[in-house]
């Protein structure tokens, strides 16, 4: 079979599944970033030295582990977290030992005067001047994406017979205010200042999702990220989630489907408590990713019939279990979410430290092989 007949194949499968229709088996993708430095011996400083490395590992890593569907995302860029979650990262051979993983350093960047100067001084420019001047000051310019040579990602794996799902990532403003401010204090800011922050999160929505999706239109991907990491269902009560998470949950979802594209949500942490808010999102058009926290099972009672999910091998597992472990768990989520509406995936990232034999044992229960 050639590349492209393999890359059909594969993206046929995988689209069968978001669609809700019968693939001829259950899809299986990868998602990694360390992961593939790692299976690949690659020095992490080398891995993250540029985007064209990155696509290069990463492709090398999938091989590796034996061919699964598509990958989730096909490149990788620590300063993307920086973007989404406007805190500053610390990397491996900079400022931290070469034999680590990048981290985000919480802190809080943002002042509450910044509520009013946001409103004032108009999204964008608030945001640029952030980042600049508070989030990458200490950061050489040639570091961040934006200076990389232009490489298409998604040809690069196609090449490959390999599909990539994701072209970009749309962060909420319960993220982005959220890692400004660091979470003790926007939650503070939550209860001390509600109708502020509403403001704030009205101002900032109209700016977040269309760049994002002409983006990845323009570059051929299908899918396109909304994450959710801090604005999961366990971590605030009803009343403040149903104010400032789904309106603008809910909002991103169908500006991302109206433009043609298909809704990735990449849920971490526990979203269980209201799966049921995802019924009003548009059918077929949207994948529910969790991490292993939410109850995926569950899901399936509530959001069968309606939306694809993803999962759910967990990191603790395919680090510390055993590849029987991980394989007999595989198989239960083919045989209890399939086979309309389910690609089988790690919960979250495979992280860095996942045993090898565990991440084929979770391919080969999709793939037979």
């Amino acid at each position: 079979m050639s590349k492209a007949q393999l890359l059909e194949e594969r993206q046929t499968r995988v689209l069968k599944a978001i669609a809700l229709e019968k693939p001829d088996r259950t899809p299986v993708v990868l998602e990694y970033a360390g992961f593939a430095a790692k299976v690949t011996n690659t020095p992490m400083p080398e891995f993250l030295g540029s985007l064209s490395k990155s696509v290069d590992v990463m492709i090398k890593a999938f091989h590796i582990v034996g061919d699964g569907d598509g990958i989730d995302y096909g490149s990788y860029s620590p300063y993307s977290l920086a973007y989404g979650w406007m805190s500053k990262v610390k990397l491996p051979g900079v400022e931290l030992p070469d034999d680590v993983m990048y981290q985000v350093a919480e802190a809080e960047l943002m002042k509450t005067e910044d509520y009013d100067r946001i409103l004032h001084q108009g999204w964008r420019d608030f945001y640029r001047l952030f980042m600049r001047e508070r989030v990458l000051s200490d950061v050489p310019p040639e570091r961040l994406p934006s200076a990389q040579p232009f490489m298409d990602v998604r040809a690069a794996w196609a090449s490959q017979g390999i599909p990539v799902l994701s072209g970009g990532t749309v962060s909420l403003p319960f993220e982005l205010l959220c890692g400004a401010r660091s979470l003790n204090s926007f939650f503070i800011d939550l209860m001390t200042m509600p109708d502020k922050i509403q403001e704030v999160m009205d101002a900032m929505m109209p700016h977040l999702v269309g760049h994002i999706c002409k983006k990845a239109k323009t570059e051929g991907y299908p899918a396109v990220w909304i994450g959710g990491w801090r604005s999961a269902s366990n971590m605030i009560s009803r009343p403040l989630w149903e104010r400032f998470v789904w309106p603008y949950f809910e909002k991103a979802v169908d500006e991302v489907v109206n433009s043609g594209l298909i809704a990735l949500l990449h849920l971490d942490s526990d979203w269980t408590r209201d799966l049921g808010f995802f019924r009003s999102l548009p059918k077929a058009k949207c994948i529910v990713a969790t991490d292993g926290q939410t109850d995926l099972f569950k899901a399936k009672e509530i959001l069968s019939g309606h939306i694809c999910l993803m999962g759910d091998v967990s990191a603790t597992m395919l680090a510390f279990g055993t590849p029987d472990e991980v394989y007999e768990y595989s198989i239960k989520l083919i045989k209890e979410l399939g086979p309309e509406g389910f690609i089988l995936h790690s919960g979250c990232d495979i992280p860095t430290d996942a045993r090898l034999p565990n991440v084929q044992a979770m391919v080969a229960a999709a793939t037979g092989r």
